[in-house]
């Protein structure tokens, strides 16, 4: 087994996994596995530019999981930097300032690395499963971009399409609730962002549609009727396509302080969740998705698995 640290900073979260990694099994055990909302994301797809406050909110974050990984003595640290410091024309700062706090330099990987990345993550989990019919897609719906893989045992065509919930967010702001306008204006990027995917992916040959990351998680356990976030009743539940619909309604017509009440909602989620959930219900539609298996192993693990592995 290797011990390793993996760390993925996206444009609206950090998140760390320490875990004992053994690359020939395939086996991987969680020692550490926590999540930090930074908004690292904020203002990009209008400024360019990462804004000093989320660049110090990301820097905090690291701080606090250097100090994790020095305690828990990782032999391999990888920190993977997605879609919001691939786009800002300050990525320099933020490359320094990593390097300062965890020592290790980020490496901003390629919107079709982080889509490998994430089927890697999510799939080696189903391995075995008689139940799921391949090909998977496996879907990632992140703060900034949203990748798109297919596979069966390995990826075999991916593409990253810029609809991310926080790009889609700050892109039309939904107000609260959303209007018919705005979600036919959310729609419509995401649908011309299916289509650009579709060019290379070919996403309605799948047979599993895999969904990762928090506005996929968050829906499953509204859903799942979940009190507080458990994440162990969310990894792996199938959720249908009825369920979505009906939970996707629900926060576009919810008021801010009625999302923000929901048991599972994660604080720095309740401005998104609306724009994340209508991505994962267009996908379903545009697929003709019964249910979506919900997974809460993503790129992350994936990272992970990599490390172990020797390859990044």
């Amino acid at each position: 087994m290797t011990r390793v640290a993996a760390i993925d900073c996206g444009t609206n979260s950090i998140r760390l996994l320490v875990a004992d990694v053994d690359p020939e099994s395939g086996t991987l055990v969680d020692l550490d596995r926590r999540m930090i909302i930074v908004r690292l994301g904020q203002g990009v797809d209008r400024t360019g530019r990462l804004a000093p406050e989320a660049l110090e909110r990301t820097f905090a974050a690291c701080r606090e999981y250097a100090a994790v990984i020095k305690e828990l003595g990782a032999e391999t640290v990888r920190f993977v930097a997605t879609s919001a410091s691939r786009d800002a024309e300050n990525r320099d700062d933020f490359v320094r300032g990593v390097l300062d706090i965890l020592g290790v330099e980020p490496e901003v990987i390629t919107g079709d690395q982080e889509a490998e990345f994430s089927f890697t993550g999510a799939t080696r989990s189903l391995a075995g499963r008689t139940d799921l019919d391949k090909p998977y897609l496996v879907v990632d719906i992140g703060g900034g971009s949203t990748e798109f893989v297919v596979g069966e045992e390995h990826a075999r065509a991916a593409r990253s399409v810029d609809i991310g919930c926080v790009r889609m967010t700050e892109r039309h702001a939904p107000s609260s609730p959303a209007t018919p306008e705005q979600i036919a204006a959310i729609r419509a990027d995401i649908e011309a962002a299916l289509d650009l995917a579709a060019e290379t992916v070919p996403i309605d040959e799948a047979r599993t549609l895999v969904g990762l990351a928090g506005s996929v998680t968050t829906v499953a356990g509204i859903a799942l009727g979940l009190d507080t976030y458990d994440s162990t009743r969310i990894h792996h539940s199938r959720i249908s396509y009825e369920k979505v619909e009906e939970v996707t309604t629900m926060l576009l017509n919810a008021t801010h302080d009625e999302r923000a009440a929901i048991g599972v909602m994660h604080p720095g989620r309740v401005d998104v969740i609306q724009a994340g959930a209508l991505v994962l219900l267009t996908i379903m539609q545009r697929i003709g998705a019964r249910e979506v298996v919900v997974s809460e192993h993503d790129i992350l693990d994936g990272i992970a698995y990599k490390a172990a592995e020797g390859w990044l």
